[in-house]
């Protein structure tokens, strides 16, 4: 007799249904797995067999045939485990009954604990969407899918416990969270009052962060660069549920998921050492990157030019596209990377370039050469460039001066996100950054001042049509934070002081 047991899998940060058929038969005790598995799925059969003995039953002494349908599909992981096991359970007839709208999900310990397990949303997201109404995973799983409506979720420490709720002798009630209750403001030990002076650049990622525009931040060592980068998270809004999920999909999938979801917009910090598969994903079974893990939130790039070419470059097609795809002989895997782009970079190698107080000992052509990594098609696709200088002794000593908070400034950065939403409400796009050409001409209105001084200062400055309408963006959300229903010619002069200076990078 056959069994079918349902359970599921991973494609990219997709779940998809896995059935799993299992058949005891007469003949030489043998325990086959086919369907594509790979080698922890091979393992699970010594698991599986020491898990079954520990709770105190007789693992079958027969021919045990297993198929992981469909078997076109790679099969990767230890969650067949608990499926595995259950299908023999009942066919061996320990297990009375299974119903035919459960789904199990589950790595099996020697001792026959359940363990923890990855994936489990985006695998609980397509089950529902398949018809199965409760889903069986590991005890540490059952918050991760637990706020989804329409399916119930039981989590359980041990195969025993999982034998003895099908067969009615354990009672067990699905775990059942609210969005709304998940959403706890974070608590920082940092924040942007910590940080004397630098008021332009506090202005910078204010804009940035509610606009959504990509940032470079300029200056020499010590002048507070990554002391400000630090700071953002601080300010980050939290996600509204359909992105929490997206993110949050992501995370689970990469095994790195330590909370029920991730609630507020995420920030990656990256270092200049990592690999281009580590930035942009990849992999034998490919999977997400920092870029994807930075989804709906902030990639962080400390000292840009310190990077490998190679990976910065992976960057512009992501940035531009706001996905990165992965071809491989199995298939093309899709992940998202809507992430915005806080980098810093010092001017020259020795980082004094434009100090006023220290001497830059750099040639030019060393300064040429730090600078050589940033590309032009890369720099062309960040918003805003700040030069940041280190702040004077009568500012860090001072303690009567009144510095902005984080809490101050993410409720102008909340107020200008709201404005925002309205206006694109019936739009795919959520920030003024992602306007086209087509959305400025639509949305932004000039004042007679800000239009003739936009005229001017374009020919002044000869800007190309991506820098023209990379100013009008910028504008937009100053406008949108100082709650103005027009862009000033306050604001373009702004946007414009923010635009990529020859003078810092050459």
């Amino acid at each position: 007799m056959i069994v079918t047991i349902k359970s599921g899998g991973t494609l990219g940060i997709d779940g998809i249904r896995i059935d799993v058929e299992i058949n005891l038969s007469k003949g030489l005790p043998q325990f086959l797995i086919v369907g594509l598995p790979d080698t922890a799925i091979k393992e699970s059969k010594e698991r599986i067999r020491s898990a079954i003995e520990a709770t105190g039953y007789k693992f079958p002494l027969k021919k045990i045939l297993v198929n992981l349908a469909p078997a076109n599909i790679p099969k990767q992981g230890t969650i067949y485990d608990l499926p595995i096991a259950v299908g023999i359970l009942y066919q061996a007839g320990i297990i009375n009954e299974i119903d035919k709208d459960t789904a199990f999900l589950g790595e099996l310990s020697l001792d026959g604990k359940l363990r923890k397990i990855n994936g489990v949303l985006p695998i609980a997201i397509s089950l529902k969407e398949k018809g199965i109404k409760n889903l069986i995973v590991p005890l540490e799983n059952e918050d991760e899918a637990s706020f989804i409506e329409g399916i119930n979720i039981y989590g359980f420490s041990h195969l025993k416990e999982v034998i003895e709720s099908l067969n009615k002798n354990l009672k067990k009630q699905p775990k059942k969270l609210k969005f709304e209750e998940l959403i706890k403001e974070k608590q920082f030990d940092i924040d942007f009052s910590d940080v004397k002076g630098q008021t332009l650049a506090k202005k910078a990622i204010q804009i940035a962060i509610a606009g959504f525009h990509n940032i470079l931040l300029i200056g020499s060592p010590g002048s507070g660069k990554t002391m400000l980068a630090k700071r953002i998270p601080t300010i980050l809004p939290s996600l509204n549920l359909d992105e929490a999920l997206e993110t949050t999909k992501i995370y689970s999938v990469a095994g790195i998921l330590d909370e029920p979801i991730i609630a507020f917009k995420p920030m990656r910090f990256v270092h200049h050492s990592i690999s281009d598969t580590a930035l942009v994903g990849g992999g034998t079974y490919p999977k997400p990157g920092e870029i994807s893990l930075a989804h709906n939130g902030v990639l962080f790039l400390d000292e840009l030019p310190e990077f490998k070419r190679n990976a910065l470059e992976a960057l512009r097609q992501p940035l531009e596209d706001r996905k990165i795809t992965i071809s491989r002989a199995n298939g093309k895997f899709e992940f998202p990377a809507n992430f915005q782009l806080v980098a810093t970079a010092n001017p020259c190698p020795c980082g004094y370039k434009l100090d006023p107080e220290k001497q830059c000992v750099c040639s030019e052509n060393q300064v040429k050469r730090y600078l050589k990594k940033l590309s032009g098609p890369l720099l062309d696709r960040i918003d805003i460039v700040v030069q940041i200088m280190r702040p004077k002794l009568d500012e860090l000593m001072s303690k009567n001066t009144k510095e902005e908070t984080s809490k101050e400034m993410k409720e102008k950065i909340l107020q200008a996100i709201e404005i925002q939403q309205k206006r694109f409400k019936d739009l795919p796009i959520k920030y003024n950054a992602q306007m086209d050409s087509s959305h400025v001409d639509k949305f932004i209105i000039l004042e007679p001042d800000a239009e003739n001084t936009l005229k001017l200062l374009s020919q002044r400055a000869n800007l190309t049509g991506r820098s023209f309408y990379k100013i009008l963006k910028v504008s937009q959300t100053i406008a949108d934070l100082e709650n103005s229903p027009e862009v000033k010619k306050s604001h373009i002069i702004q946007a414009f002081n923010f635009k990529i200076n020859d003078e810092l990078l050459n």
